[in-house]
């Protein structure tokens, strides 16, 4: 017996996805296929169980998406929400709703929970130093802050997380940070936000968390144990943001709640919704009852992006809050990787879930079973589309497939398609074959039990290898016409594994187990774990149809090849905005400019300035003061040394009360970042630029 029968309901959440973009086979791969598989299973086992998901529309990255796009935050949720949502029902993922945090009731149980939390005093309320773009005139969100992460170095590194190496970040952790609005450097700001004391709650997360050690993925813990080693700092839980949802308090006009507040809670809103839909209380899947944790079985479906989030900061708020159940599990996923390269959405190096559906019409389950065979479990995995052409003919075609036609066409063939039986149930009447099913169904249950996936599908596939084995040795073509009662038995021994393996088909390819239904003409399109196939005698069986079909060479070629067309594609240079060229001045005009080059040997901030700079530069005529523009794209002293192009005939200026004896040369993008023009070859001070 599994730990898990014990609880009395089960609540399986997976990551509700960012409506700023559609979903990808790494998606599929970290949240959602696996946490499907797990819902099937207990629903074939009769238990009560809701699968909760939804649209996360809250945030930077939703703005972000929308000063891109030249639209509003509304709109892009509005796109993209219903764009996922169709397309996890196209494929099969079995909700029992799939809602979205900008309604109503998730804005106003969002507040709720800030307010329990805020009346117990649980938040410390502080002012810090955050970013700030003075372009702008906002406070940046973490989205909004790019730099060089200080773990691996990487220079595209967000203001809440490293996506190279995973490493939840602050924005003043960055090195060298830019704004992503003005591409300048931000300043740092006094605002106040409210903290969740993170390292008060350490004891009690560290004891809570030791107590998951051998029932949680190794990769989960480790992961939860590195951050608690580390220590634990207060994290805000609001922002200085336009869109998400308000903070509800009088002194925080303008702020709003940080997504990774409001995101979880999510989940409780949407079974909220579900519950009102159908007459249930949502509150039992949610909340203790009688102060007893064994009665709901909460369980996240994550990507290890998502660990600290949903192990960390969530079980906090709930701890924090005190009427809720805490995660029994959360079984994350690693990352999948794509043909060599990591999946990427910005370079669109991705297998978009829409365009397979699109591409690949009513080979959902082919999908799900390649995607399932290299679920990455504990290390990343790799999707190639060579592999997925040779499991899908060498296993589903090959061994899955054709043992149910061979046996299918056979019993039309010999009986017309008709069962002679003398009892309501077929039974198994080979001892060996029984012993082999039955430990087929054990290694199901207990792989699915300890969300082992990949295992699990392999013990169904060694099912129909077993079948294939079984009739290749009884050889009923052959014995119809020297023993036919032989050949009977083995036909109808064919048919219980046909059954067995439909119920358990139903937990990983679903529209596939729904066709052997159909041609067994079994009257339903599903069947429990505990129940069994029941026909009277003469059972007509519907006609064979093959369940798969080869995928040939060219198919995966033109994959192959729109992947490339996309890396090309992404690795062009994009369009920027380019200012007019200026009115036409004659050669003379031009001819009266003396420009030349020369050496920055000084350099410092004019004092009560942001943008000016004192230069000394040496022109190879004399050294001579320039006042220049650039300290918000420079520093002095990273200056010194620097070749310059300078305009040394133009009439001296006063500014700032210094004398400015000419002009240097920069280059200037249409995001306002400065590059100095200087000779690519080494020329002596004074050269003449002509």
């Amino acid at each position: 017996m599994s730990q898990l029968d014990k609880f009395k309901r089960y609540t399986i959440t997976s990551a509700l996805p960012y409506a700023n973009g559609p979903l990808h086979i790494g998606h599929l791969a970290g949240a959602y296929l696996p946490a499907d598989i797990f819902v099937r299973y207990l629903r074939l086992k009769k238990r009560d169980v809701v699968y909760i998901c939804g649209s996360d529309e809250h945030g930077a990255a939703i703005t972000i998406k929308a000063k891109k796009e030249g639209t509003t935050p509304q709109a892009i949720i509005d796109k993209y929400h219903q764009q996922i949502k169709d397309s996890f029902e196209k494929f099969g993922i079995s909700f029992d709703i799939y809602h979205r945090t900008s309604s109503p009731i998730h804005h106003d149980l969002s507040k709720e929970f800030f307010l329990n939390l805020y009346e117990k005093g649980e938040f410390e309320e502080k002012f810090s130093e955050q970013y700030f773009d003075e372009e702008y005139q906002q406070f940046l969100a973490d989205r909004y802050i790019t730099g060089t992460c200080p773990n691996c170095h990487n220079e595209n590194a967000y203001g809440d997380q490293c996506e190279k190496c995973g490493t939840s970040l602050n924005p003043t952790d960055l090195i060298n940070p830019v704004s992503t609005l003005s591409g300048k450097t931000p300043v740092l700001k006094p605002t106040k936000h409210w903290y969740l004391p993170l390292d008060k709650y350490q004891p009690w997360l560290e004891k809570w968390i030791d107590e998951k050690e051998g029932e949680w993925k190794v990769n989960v813990f480790g992961q939860c144990k590195s951050w608690l080693k580390s220590g634990l700092q207060p994290r805000s839980m609001t922002r200085d943001l336009d869109w998400g949802i308000d903070v509800p308090l009088e002194e925080a006009k303008g702020k709003k709640l940080y997504v990774w507040l409001d995101a979880p809670i999510g989940y409780v809103s949407a079974t909220k919704q579900w519950a009102i839909d159908n007459n249930k209380d949502w509150q039992l899947y949610w909340k203790k009852q009688q102060n007893k944790e064994d009665d709901t079985c909460l369980i996240h479906f994550i990507g290890k992006d998502n660990i600290v989030f949903h192990c960390i900061i969530f079980p906090s708020v709930l701890h924090a809050h005190g009427e809720y159940v805490l995660p029994y599990n959360v079984p994350a996923n690693e990352f999948l990787n794509l043909e060599g390269d990591k999946l990427s959405t910005s370079r669109n190096h991705a297998v978009w879930l829409h365009e397979y559906l699109e591409e690949f019409p009513n080979k959902q389950d082919e999908l799900r079973y390649v995607l399932t065979s290299i679920l990455p479990e504990t290390s990343d995995s790799e999707f190639t589309w060579k592999d997925y052409q040779a499991r899908v003919n060498n296993e589903l075609v090959a061994i899955l497939g054709n043992y149910i036609n061979r046996v299918m066409i056979l019993m039309h063939k010999f009986y017309d398609g008709k069962i002679e039986t003398s009892g309501p149930y077929l039974q198994l009447t080979d001892a060996a074959l029984n012993e082999e099913i039955g430990k087929g169904y054990d290694d199901l249950e207990k792989a699915l039990n300890e969300f082992k996936f990949r295992q699990g599908l392999q013990s169904v596939i060694d099912m129909a290898r077993l079948g294939n084995r079984y009739l290749t040795e009884k050889e009923p073509w052959k014995t119809i016409k020297t023993d036919p009662e032989a050949a009977k038995e083995a036909l109808h021994n064919s048919l219980v594994l046909i059954g067995h393996l439909a119920t358990c088909l139903q937990v990983f390819l679903p529209a596939t187990a729904k066709k052997i239904f159909h041609m067994l003409n079994w009257p339903a399109d599903t069947i429990g774990f505990e129940e069994e196939l029941s026909f009277v005698n003469g059972h007509q069986l519907n006609k064979p149809e093959l369940l798969f079909e080869k995928i040939e060479d060219e198919v995966i070629e033109k994959q192959l090849q729109k992947l490339q067309a996309q890396k090309a594609a992404a690795a062009q240079p994009v369009e920027v905005a380019v200012a007019p060229a200026k009115e036409n001045i004659s050669f003379e005009q031009f001819a009266g400019l003396d420009i030349r080059t020369g050496t920055i040997l000084a350099a410092e901030k004019v004092a009560k300035t942001k943008k000016l700079l004192k230069l000394t530069i040496d022109t190879g005529i004399d050294q001579r003061t320039v006042v220049s523009g650039i300290a918000e794209c420079y520093e002095p002293e990273a200056i010194v040394g620097a070749k310059v192009s300078i305009l040394v005939n133009l009439e001296p200026r006063d500014i700032k009360g210094i004398t400015s004896q000419g002009m240097i040369l920069m280059a200037e993008n249409a995001e306002g970042k400065l590059s100095f023009v200087a000779p690519a070859d080494e020329m002596p001070n004074g050269s003449v630029i002509r």
